[in-house]
C-alpha cells in the first residue's frame, strides 16, 4: 500500500502530513528533512495508536491477525 505526502513551503521551510493517516504531520528546513521527519511521525502515531487499542482491548477475548490491502 502507497500513501499519499503532501508538502508545502512555508516561510521557515516546509510542513508536511500523509492524507491517510490523521495526525502524521512535520515540519523541516527542507523537503528531504520533512520527508524523514514525516517517515518519523508516521511510525510514531502506529507505535501510539497499537499502544491506545492494546490498552483498550486489555483482557477481552479478541483474535489478531495481519491485515494487507492491494493497491
Amino acid at each position: 500500500m502507497t500513501f499519499t505526502a503532501v508538502y508545502m513551503a512555508v516561510p521557515e521551510g516546509y510542513i508536511g502530513f500523509v492524507e491517510e493517516i490523521p495526525g502524521a504531520n512535520s515540519q523541516g528546513e527542507t523537503l528531504d528533512e520533512v520527508r524523514e521527519n514525516l517517515r518519523e511521525a508516521v511510525q510514531l502515531v502506529l507505535d501510539a495508536n497499537r499502544e491506545l487499542t492494546e490498552q483498550a482491548l486489555e483482557g477481552r477475548d479478541v483474535e489478531r491477525e495481519p491485515f494487507e490491502m492491494a493497491s
